[in-house]
């Protein structure tokens, strides 16, 4: 059973709401709904699920919006964000992943390939739990990272990073100078069983960028990323 995980499905198709309730809540689930943006973002603050799932196209606020607006909330910063969505353009992706989602899931969509990729998104969370006896400090440079309490601060100065940035980054840090391959990032970040656009590590590697400057992210052709200090 999942009942310990809470997930909010947000579109604004009654019929996708109850379809998707159903199957979910069959799986044991505790769903809750929303059909568009502005209620998301309340519900998100009252429940604190663990994934969103959140349809693109809705009307007044979209959710690109509207997962901008949850990205913003301290409270939310570490929830999980899927699209799910009849859109499959690569700009459409691209957005959606520079406005913190963490995957992409395209419909038509089965329910039981659905629950799967629901699965692996939360089997990856709770991998993402620090081992015993390891540091729950990392310092390189003008970097610090409390994995903790999910802050990363640069010179200083406290950033915000959604999930799957700041496991990007983490993994960067863990071994200043090693080149980590795309293969390697996507298994470590993402998990083998959740399949991403080939844009999502760049896209992610480039907000991380611009929060603790270029010069510490190098990009080796053809192969991966590597931290530098």
């Amino acid at each position: 059973m999942n009942e310990e995980h809470k997930i909010l499905l947000v579109d604004d198709d009654p019929d996708i709401l109850e379809f998707l309730s159903y199957n979910l809540e069959k799986e044991g689930y505790k769903v809750f709904t929303a059909d568009n943006g502005k209620d998301a973002v309340i519900k998100a603050k009252k429940t604190m699920p663990d994934l969103i799932l959140l349809d693109v196209m809705m009307p007044e606020v979209d959710g690109i919006e509207t997962c901008e607006e949850i990205r913003k909330l301290p409270q939310l910063n570490q929830v999980i964000i899927a699209f799910l969505t009849a859109r499959g353009e690569d700009y459409s992706q691209i957005a959606g992943f520079e406005a913190g989602a963490d995957d992409y899931i395209s419909k038509p969509i089965k329910p039981k390939v659905l629950i799967s990729r629901i699965k692996a998104l939360l089997k990856r969370t709770s991998k993402d739990e620090t081992a015993e006896g390891e540091s729950l400090i990392i310092k390189r440079g003008d970097i610090v990272m409390d994995k903790e309490k999910y802050k990363v601060y640069f010179k200083t100065k406290e950033m915000t990073f959604p999930k799957k940035e700041f496991s990007l980054l983490e993994l960067l840090l863990s071994k200043p100078d090693k080149v980590f391959t795309r293969d390697e990032i996507y298994a470590e970040v993402w998990g083998e069983d959740v399949v991403v656009g080939d844009r999502t590590i760049d896209v992610h590697i480039r907000k991380i960028r611009e929060k603790i400057s270029k010069k510490h992210i190098h990009t080796i052709k053809g192969v991966g990323y590597k931290f530098v200090e």
